[in-house]
């Protein structure tokens, strides 16, 4: 019978993680963390507007009681969880502060001449409200005049309805100013695989663990997510180019441009009259994914690495702070030159090692075996990988170039894992040998080996207890001795479901209502698009035009919407001659629908939305659409 509880540590999990302990760490990073510490919410535990609980740093009060690591923790993370643990407000530099340790990200206040700047007002409104009300306490009460988002990450932009309003932007009171195609990637990056991606992202940064020594301890780039929808106000300002200059409520601020980095659309800048360097999240307090297990866009690491390097150019000589959107700072000129020079040659030697054993024939698996981060950056902390892992952006570099498949025509088209794992099952000569050869390997602390093997019997039969339990202490025991807090998320996230089950979610994935607001009608029926039940559309071919008259005189004010060859595709700025059906609207009323605020068929009846032709035709395109649950199952069939 499977049991619902996490295990202690084994022998050989105790042993991996002794040995880890064994090396001394910056001891600065302590000092540091503390700087400038002006004052920490009363109450540790932020809610939003039902009362329900968003953020609890209160929960992680077990990492800072000086403690040593526990068996079940991997030291260099605990050390890290335990650095990003310390929460509050805090003094930067002279009119810089920062609020840290609410969100998984940090927020940044610069004192303009009339009110604040804001920089990333986090992930969520109600902790962004819960930083402002911090700030305006100690600081005193001043508007906001200027909100910058670093980059194209909910966590970066989610809480802006926390600092301002749409009505203070509207009226020209508070400035929005993000790097070019902002929109563009906050909205498409997550629209086409945003199912996917949030169910995946559950085992990223393990949301769902008990919080503790045994589960949940931090998310490498900081302690938790909190757990609310994003909001999100579009830009008023856009930077083109890298040496843009604004003047932002008399702060002077100068803008370096650097896509295809950590976000698609990111940017770092400096302040040359206080000597402060803003490096967004293009370096933190660890190793960075190249790709994050969530799933994404890979990262362009080569370019990541140049573009740091012309930051030490530009900005470097000269600075006398750097500050992140993530972690903590550094201070004095000679701390941020050598910081900004090991996180450019991490992302570099990652790229060029992972390629010249490419190009000398090995695959991504063997790649990520034969490399190890060598001492220049095991010395330091913030090249570590508590957030990436070295062999993970391995196998994101190799795929940048030469894709997933590595070459050998044997995993062209490999069978599914259910299927390989009846075939393997019997191979091993059925379930008992197997459990019995896999049983061994785990008493010895082979559990990489136990993983892969006792995987193929859980997806050829998943009812057998005995190999869900197996399955779940060997993931269990991997996630104790991870150094990444994404891997151990990940390892006991499956730990927990194989011994739980998955979660209990058949409802679809509903995105942000603010996010689904600002969508354009090409990323509405784009995602619709995705959801098409192609084996119901057999020889149908139709097509619909739309108008949207709240963008007339735009290229978005027509569209043809139809199906072809099993397959919806949508027009931009053309109506089709021989259309079924014409659909006149507003973009609004479209996203109305979409929030599923009210029925195409409501709408239809009270006048929103007016038809001319055959109805049918609509019921083709919208009777066929598919839903997509966040309940689905990663680690069984």
């Amino acid at each position: 019978m499977l049991t619902n509880e996490s295990k202690d540590a084994s022998t050989h999990t105790i042993a991996h993680n002794t040995a880890e302990s064994a090396w001394v760490p910056d001891l600065e990073d302590f000092e540091r963390v503390r700087r400038g510490h002006v004052a920490s919410l009363e109450d540790p535990t932020i809610v939003n507007s039902d009362g329900r609980v968003v953020f609890d740093i209160g929960a992680y009060e077990f990492l800072r009681d000086g403690t040593t690591s526990p068996d079940t923790v991997n030291p260099h993370l605990w050390r890290h969880a335990r650095l990003n643990a310390h929460h509050g407000l805090f003094e930067v530099i002279d009119g810089v502060w920062q609020v840290r340790g609410y969100d998984i990200s940090n927020i940044t206040f610069i004192k303009g001449k009339t009110g604040w700047i804001v920089v990333d007002p986090l992930t969520s409104e109600y902790t962004a409200r819960a930083a402002m009300r911090l700030v305006s306490q100690h600081l005193g009460e001043y508007p906001v005049t200027a909100v910058i988002y670093t980059h194209s990450h909910a966590d970066h932009f989610g809480g802006v309805l926390g600092v301002t309003t749409h009505a203070e932007v509207a009226a020209g009171r508070c400035r929005i100013i993000a790097p070019e195609h902002f929109m563009r990637e906050t909205i498409g990056e997550n629209v086409i695989a945003g199912p996917a991606m949030a169910r995946r992202a559950t085992y990223q940064f393990g949301p769902l663990l008990p919080v503790g020594p045994r589960g949940h301890v931090d998310c490498g780039l900081g302690i938790a997510v909190p757990v609310s929808p994003p909001s999100l106000i579009a830009p008023t300002e856009e930077i083109t180019e890298t040496g843009q200059r604004l003047e932002v409520d008399g702060v002077r601020v100068v803008f370096q441009l650097t896509p295809e980095t950590e976000a698609p659309a990111e940017m770092n800048f400096y302040f040359p009259d206080i000597k402060a360097l803003c490096m967004a999240e293009n370096c933190s307090h660890t190793m960075h994914n190249l790709v994050p297990i969530r799933g994404a866009l890979v990262r362009n690491a080569l370019n990541w690495s140049k573009y740091i390097n012309e930051s030490l150019q530009l900005f470097g000589m000269e600075a006398e702070v750097l500050f992140t959107s993530h972690n903590w700072p550094r201070w004095e000129n000679h701390d941020v030159r050598e910081f900004l020079v090991l996180q450019r040659d991490l992302y570099k030697w990652m790229h060029d090692q992972t390629m010249r054993m490419a190009n000398k024939g090995l695959t991504p698996l063997e790649i990520a075996e034969t490399l190890s981060l060598p001492e220049e950056f095991l010395r330091h902390e913030h090249t570590r990988g508590f957030y990436g892992d070295l062999v993970h952006n391995v196998k994101a570099v190799y795929q940048r170039y030469l894709s997933w498949y590595d070459g050998n025509p044997a995993n062209l088209h490999k069978l599914p894992p259910e299927a390989v794992g009846r075939r393997y099952v019997e191979l091993a000569g059925g379930a008992g040998a197997l459990l019995e050869h896999a049983a061994m390997a785990f008493e010895r602390g082979d559990y990489r080996w136990v993983v892969e093997l006792v995987n193929h019997l859980v997806f050829a039969d998943p009812s057998n207890a005995r190999a869900r339990e197996l399955q779940a202490d060997a993931l269990e025991q991997l996630g104790y001795q991870a150094e990444s807090s994404t891997f151990r998320n990940a390892y006991l996230m499956g730990a927990m479901e194989l011994r739980k089950g998955p979660p209990k979610n058949p409802n679809p994935n509903v995105r942000a209502r603010s996010m689904v607001r600002e969508m354009t009608v090409d990323q509405v029926f784009d995602t619709i698009s995705v959801r098409t039940i192609s084996e119901n559309l057999g020889g149908v071919t139709l097509a619909s035009n739309w108008t949207f008259t709240d963008l007339r005189d735009s290229d978005d004010e027509r569209w043809t919407l139809g199906i072809s060859n099993r397959t919806i595709y949508s027009t931009r700025n053309s109506h089709s001659d021989v259309a079924d059906v014409a659909v006149t609207l507003t973009r609004s009323k479209l996203l109305d629908i979409v929030l599923q605020d009210t029925s195409f068929i409501d709408a239809l009846k009270v006048g929103d939305i007016v038809l001319d032709g055959d109805a049918a035709a609509l019921v083709s395109i919208f009777g066929n659409l598919d839903t997509f649950s966040m309940g689905f199952p990663i680690v069984e069939p």
